[in-house]
């Protein structure tokens, strides 16, 4: 089977997960963000685009990586130090960078929170938590204890959540938004929730869950976005019959 094309895969990402037509961050720039001139060969996925995880798709003998933080969230020049490091480092190694930021994020399949809230057990799920116009996360119901969420949660991710224990112990109405929502709490509180799970959240939100009778566990901002970058990964590699690898580069926020 002859090797896809950058411009086929591409093109095939932005139909799947709707770049067109999910509403984001003005500059977050979804989308194909560097291209490259030869077929792709091999995958890799990471949660961030940095020089860090350039270098180690580099070492993978990555033609295409998949992102889910991209390269440009502000001004983007100028391109010196290790901003031309980075680019020079691309450029040289002919490799092509794919990002997908809130489209991730919301897929119901592919998605960050889609997945966390399968792997936490939340079958009945609905639309949760609007963001720039589109709910970007999921409320499932079921009954389960804080203890045992917060158990399965430490599963799923890794590590030891963060939990805030300020509502009831046993969880009925379980919202999910991956990453740093946890500035939103009231807005999770106002759609019905009794226990919110983030990624990570300012320090005053312990405060405010206790004020709002909300149960907050937080997972890690990384921890919890590396889902969608695996499933989009391993979807293309089954698709296009090539391999792919992960390219773990924790943060611990």
């Amino acid at each position: 089977m002859a090797k896809p094309l950058l411009t086929d895969v591409a093109r095939y990402c932005d139909r799947l997960l709707r770049i067109a037509e999910i509403q984001d961050y003005e500059r977050a720039a979804n989308g194909l963000q560097v291209e490259n001139r030869r077929p792709i060969s091999r995958i890799a996925a990471a949660v961030d685009a940095s020089l860090a995880t350039v270098r180690l798709a580099i070492e993978a003998r990555a033609d295409l990586l998949l992102v889910h933080h991209g390269l440009f969230w502000g001004a983007a020049h100028p391109w010196t130090g290790k901003r031309y490091e980075l680019l020079r480092l691309l450029l040289d190694h002919d490799l092509a960078v794919y990002s997908a930021h809130l489209p991730l994020d919301l897929h119901p399949k592919l998605g960050n929170n889609a997945r966390l809230c399968e792997m936490l057990g939340l079958q009945r799920r609905k639309p949760f938590f609007v963001s720039h116009g589109q709910p970007i996360g999921f409320q499932g119901r079921t009954v389960v204890s804080r203890e045992e969420l917060a158990t399965r949660l430490e599963r799923a991710v890794g590590s030891k959540p963060l939990v805030i224990p300020a509502g009831p112990d046993l969880c009925r109405k379980i919202g999910v938004v991956t990453g740093g929502a946890g500035a939103e709490l009231k807005q999770a509180a106002s759609e019905g929730v009794d226990t919110f799970i983030s990624g990570e959240g300012p320090h005053w939100t312990y405060a405010l869950a206790e004020e709002l009778g909300i149960n907050v566990l937080y997972g890690g901002h990384y921890a919890t976005e590396t889902f969608g970058v695996k499933a989009l990964a391993a979807h293309l590699s089954r698709r296009y019959r090539i391999p792919w690898v992960f390219l773990d580069h924790p943060t611990g926020l």
